[in-house]
């Protein structure tokens, strides 16, 4: 007898083929061609294998699922998923912990170097046929190399992240809810601080956490008047995490340099959002996590939780949200 697995997601026919060329035997997959809730309640109602990446899944779809068994988020952040109706369903939740660490980190970089450079902003100049040098750049450009980085969020993200950055001579500053025992912050080279103390003395902040009731609004607009005047923040986290009203103010008066975001408030961005409108932010569409080559390695993961299921195993704790 087959199960199924439904990823909610929108997914391309070549990421259809890879995924089933990986799936356990006894299961068959099926997908999302849409988004909103009708469609995902009419996927959902069959299947004992639920995926998430970016789609939400509210508690409204879950109660449309009586097979359901198990919902699996793509990746980490599990705040775009309603956790407390899958526990009052006995719908099992895990996630792929530690499996975008490396491309999320690398991202982060990229975004990092993007917005310091003017590198964003002088491709799509030039794409335009206009030739930007020096004299014409909306604002002045540094080097990554000896700054000071706050590092907000220091799970296996961070951590990828901190290790990246070792070539660069940075002096690097982490916050979390408990600090590392010394001698991993010797082996990674950075420092415990706490968020005054990266606001104040950061050349760099990048917020790599999830998005908590502690973490939410957590850049607002005190947090960026207490960050340099030459700072640059990198969201490659969660969109809640920031103010965008408060950072789009910051921005527009140079409150803080320059600024970095790959996720927002409202997925996708609006065409009409005021943060478009910015020569100082480089934005992306929420890519980071993305890698081809890291693609067998988390599907692997996920799919190792779901035949756990299907056996009547337990999922390892590590990857066991609810």
């Amino acid at each position: 007898m087959t199960e199924t697995v439904v990823v909610l997601d929108p997914i391309s026919e070549d990421s259809v083929t890879r995924l089933r060329a990986l799936l356990p035997p006894g299961l068959v997959l099926t997908h999302g061609t849409a988004r909103g809730d009708d469609h995902l309640k009419e996927i959902i109602a069959g299947a004992e294998y639920a995926i998430a990446g970016q789609v939400g899944v509210s508690g409204e779809v879950l109660r449309a699922a009586p097979r359901l068994k198990l919902l699996h988020k793509w990746g980490v952040g599990v705040d775009n998923l309603d956790l407390d109706t899958a526990r009052a369903l006995g719908i099992r939740v895990a996630r792929t912990t530690g499996s975008n660490a490396v491309p999320v980190a690398e991202f982060t970089l990229g975004l990092t170097l993007a917005a310091l450079r003017c590198i964003a902003f002088g491709h799509a100049e030039l794409k335009k046929g206009h030739w930007r040098t020096a004299t014409a750049m909306p604002m002045q450009t540094f080097m990554l190399t000896g700054k000071t980085v706050g590092i907000i969020g220091f799970g296996a993200i961070g951590q990828a992240f901190a290790r990246l950055l070792k070539g660069f001579g940075c002096t690097i500053l982490y916050s979390k809810r408990t600090p590392l025992p010394a001698a991993e912050e010797a082996a990674l080279g950075a420092r415990f601080a706490t968020l005054p103390e990266i606001l104040a003395q950061a050349d760099i902040i990048t917020l790599n956490c999830p998005l908590t009731p502690e973490t939410k609004n957590l850049i607002d607009k005190a947090a960026l008047a207490a960050m340099k005047p030459t700072a640059v923040l990198v969201n490659a986290a969660r969109g809640g995490v920031v103010v965008e009203s408060d950072l789009v103010d910051a921005l527009r008066a140079r409150t803080i340099h320059a600024a970095a975001m790959d996720v927002y408030e409202i997925e996708p961005l609006p065409s009409d959002s005021p943060l478009l409108t910015l020569d100082n932010l480089v934005v992306t569409p929420h890519l980071a996590a993305i890698a081809a080559d890291n693609f067998d390695k988390t599907v692997n993961q996920m799919f190792g939780n779901i035949a756990c299921v299907a056996r009547g195993e337990p999922v390892p704790e590590r990857d066991l949200v609810v």
